[in-house]
């Protein structure tokens, strides 16, 4: 069994590693370059709470009511156990390729291009939902700086609206083509601003009820965060289904882990990102339910006029003249989790390029910033082309494909959950940490998702699931994920056929559980 290769990064001593041997190696990023505290903001940054709690909290409340901070909590769990599989697999592999890789290492090299794949899809087209979100808010945000609502109806209009969100997309390009230092320091302060505004927020929405100035005042109750106060089983199931939007993106800290201080840093990063973002969602979700309730008044949460944007229905009813405050804290999520969001695809394409599962361009890196270059422009590109086109032919087909993401985010988290379990086989039982975090944990976090996947693929199926479109009276999300689905088959086997040294295990082999080395 061929050893892994770590040979230096950029200013070593050694030339970039090659995976002729089947291996690990490196692949000249900029190694050393991103701490804990700059992992844990981009992780933050890539899941943008601002604007994922904004457009997920209303639906939520008409969901499970009160509840909601239960439902967060049995949400979270899922990602915990995932999180924890990562981290082990991080330990053993680090390398930037993360669910390719671990993927190939476990199950081989069709079921690791597919996990490749399905980050890919996903990370790539939320690119251009995030993009849009930002041309709304910035819209939104002049609309209300110039008391002029007819602004905030330009981006309505298809032709402003795409080339603003071209604009976006290039201006969060070029900042990830350059080094990792120039991403850091971008979103130190973009996250900062974006965290203070929500903790003022949730404040300030205590201070309304303690002082009886709130819209329904809610007295605040354990059975809130009792799971199995919720109704309904398919309440439990909205729940995950939420978990899956609203923690997704933490796993950005693991495709930096060749750039990371330590071997720990990334795993660490991960766990820090989702506890953080966690508290911060039940911080804002109570804050919020004890100031407007769960009716379906002016300002309550079960009002369907204001669920999909719930933050700026109550930024001036909870904050007065500060209330712009909140609208541009969603533009600065949506906008820095844009430039964010480019770190996963870019870095994993970058892998794969590399490994020989797609062209050799893939794997170029720039010379001069030590980033994946080459990747990260083909990834801004497709997104944009793909924003582009769907918005002149049809906004239900762009945002049912946002939808269908879920199933696409299932599909490579599962994956990688149950390759951690299946390489690290052999040691399942050699300590009780063991036990807990290369078995159970990632067995767990795999299964929950693994039936999530195929309840939303049969839901999906009913003609009204999403926007209600169909197409031969199946649901267009369906049809959606199930196409991407299936590019991503069509290309592999056009990927075998030209390269097949990676399919035949030259490139980046099976590691055999046995072989594993310990690093504890």
């Amino acid at each position: 069994m061929s050893q892994d290769t770590q040979s230096p990064g950029p200013g070593g001593s050694s030339e970039i590693g090659t995976p002729l041997d089947g291996g690990l190696s490196k692949k000249g990023l900029s190694a050393g370059s991103v701490g804990l505290i700059g992992a844990v903001v981009i992780g933050i940054s890539c899941i943008a709470p601002a604007y994922t709690l904004t457009a997920a909290l209303g639906p939520t409340v008409s969901e499970v009511g009160v509840q909601v901070p239960a439902i967060m909590l049995v949400g979270f769990i899922p990602m915990l156990l995932v999180a924890f599989g990562y981290r082990e697999l991080n330990r053993m592999m680090s390398d930037s390729g993360t669910s390719f890789t671990w993927a190939t290492r476990a199950f081989g090299p069709w079921i690791g291009w597919m996990a490749g794949w399905g980050l890919v899809a996903a990370t790539i087209l939320v690119l251009s939902n995030l993009a849009g979100i930002a041309v709304d808010f910035l819209f939104l945000l002049i609309s209300q700086i110039t008391n002029n609502p007819d602004i905030a109806g330009l981006a309505a209009n298809p032709f402003i609206n795409v080339v603003v969100c071209l604009l976006f997309m290039l201006g969060a390009t070029l900042i990830s083509y350059r080094d990792m230092q120039t991403t850091q320091k971008l979103q130190y302060f973009l996250v900062g601003f974006q965290l203070l505004v929500l903790v003022l927020f949730a404040i300030v929405a205590f201070v309304r009820v303690a002082d009886g100035s709130a819209f329904d005042a809610t007295a605040i109750d354990a059975s809130w965060f009792n799971p199995f106060a919720v109704e309904s089983f398919s309440a439990f199931a909205a729940g995950l289904s939420l978990s899956i939007f609203i923690f997704w993106g933490w796993d950005v800290t693991l495709t930096m882990n060749e750039e990371t201080k330590g071997e720990k840093t990334p795993g660490r990063a991960a766990t820090i990102t989702i506890i953080i973002i966690v508290a911060l969602y039940l911080l804002l979700a109570v804050s919020l339910i004890a100031f407007a309730g769960v009716g379906e008044g002016e300002f309550g949460l079960g009002n369907p006029d204001i669920q999909d944007n719930v933050f700026f229905a109550l930024a001036t009813p909870i904050l007065g003249p500060l209330a712009v405050l909140v609208s541009l804290a969603v533009l600065t999520s949506s906008a820095s989790s844009l430039q964010s969001t480019f770190v996963s695809p870019a870095r994993t394409l970058l892998a794969m390029g590399h490994y020989g599962a797609l062209p050799e361009s893939f794997a170029k890196v720039s010379p001069r910033f030590f980033t994946p270059g080459y990747a990260t422009i083909v990834s801004a590109v497709v997104a944009s082309a793909f924003y582009a086109i769907m918005r002149f032919i049809s906004e239900n087909v762009l945002w049912d494909t946002i939808t269908a993401l879920g199933m696409m985010i299932c599909f490579y988290y599962g994956i990688t959950a149950f390759a951690c379990v299946w390489y690290f086989r052999k040691q399942w039982f050699d300590s009780v940490r063991n036990v807990f975090f290369t078995f159970l944990f990632p067995l767990v976090g795999g299964v929950i998702l693994a039936v999530l996947f195929v309840t939303t693929l049969i839901d999906s199926m009913d003609p009204d699931y999403g926007s209600g479109s169909n197409i031969f009276g199946l649901g267009l999300v369906f049809v959606l994920g199930v196409t991407v689905i299936l590019v991503g088959v069509v290309i592999m086997i056009i990927q075998a056929v030209k390269r097949p040294a990676f399919f035949r295990g030259e490139t980046l082999s099976m590691d055999a559980p046995a072989s594993l080395r310990r690093r504890r």
